[in-house]
């Protein structure tokens, strides 16, 4: 079996087309086709199953995905020991994570992990989404619960809080509710229900049993440049709003918890460069404990 047609067709799998994968291996689509042609061929069994809008993995392809993943780890591990990975942090790594956590803390600490490492490239994709580990979206991501599928490393960063905030201003002029029944009558900013990509943040229920919120946006650090603007009151990061001196905790109710996990996949677990941006974002986590909660 030729190991660069299995690799091949993890991208296609992961890619959910032929197309996708070719763009992401550099190779043109013929090529791609072709190839997994080829393994299909050396496999005596179909892999995929062309569709107008992709390729979907038959049922012999979802379990050779399996072993394909395998072969592919057992391929990091070997080319990490051969190619001396042990010594050296360098290559890239592309980090999935919430925007909150991203941007507001993230993005600022970086940079002082890529001048340690001259060798490091570090990507860092900061979208209210969730990433796929096995289709390679994102070599770390960030997550707001521990995944209890897949073969995936996970560590608890740390708990954080979410709270009612609202701007000096809206509270000047319309006051601050001191109970979830004052908190009806108010101007509300939330997020967009069915864009949420967990359940554990679905939280308004936690606050008031009808969160009917005017003003809706898909990213956590959108909601808190609506509520500094005055359009309402918010359901903020804690550690994001005790940045902004013009913003007031609400006392309408109390704060709740949530929590951020690192994740990567098995296979990854082998190179430094893995282990060298997961142990730094560890320690600044660390080093900011009390900023969460």
């Amino acid at each position: 079996m030729n190991w660069d047609d299995v690799r091949i067709f993890l991208a296609v799998a992961r890619a959910g087309q032929i197309l996708g994968a070719a763009r992401r291996l550099g190779l043109n689509h013929a090529t791609v086709s072709r190839r997994v042609a080829a393994l299909e061929e050396s496999l005596k069994t179909k892999l995929f199953r062309r569709l107008t809008t992709g390729s979907e993995l038959t049922q012999a392809g979802e379990h050779f995905l399996g072993v394909a993943e395998r072969m592919e780890a057992d391929m990091i591990v070997a080319r990490a020991e051969i190619a001396g990975e042990g010594d050296d942090v360098a290559g890239v790594v592309r980090i999935g994570a919430p925007d909150g956590f991203g941007v507001a803390f993230l993005a600022p600490r970086l940079g002082r992990l890529t001048a340690r490492y001259r060798d490091l490239a570090v990507q860092l994709v900061p979208v209210p989404r969730s990433f796929s580990l096995s289709r390679r979206e994102a070599d770390i991501a960030i997550t707001v619960e521990r995944p209890t599928e897949g073969r995936l490393v996970a560590s608890k960063l740390v708990d954080y809080s979410l709270g009612l905030f609202a701007s000096r201003t809206y509270a000047a002029e319309y006051g601050l509710p001191q109970s979830r029944q004052e908190l009806a009558r108010h101007r509300l900013v939330g997020y967009v229900g069915d864009l949420v990509i967990n359940p554990s943040l679905d939280y308004a229920g936690e606050f008031a049993t009808d969160w009917n919120a005017g003003f809706q946006i898909s990213s956590a650090l959108g909601q808190t440049e609506a509520v500094r603007s005055g359009a309402g009151i918010g359901i903020l990061h804690t550690f994001v709003a005790r940045a902004h001196d013009d913003l007031v905790q609400v006392p309408a109710a109390p704060p709740i918890r949530r929590a951020y996990w690192l994740v990567y996949h098995e296979s990854m677990r082998p190179l430094r460069r893995i282990q060298a941006v997961s142990a730094f974002i560890g320690e600044e986590v660390e080093k900011a404990r009390a900023l969460f909660v």
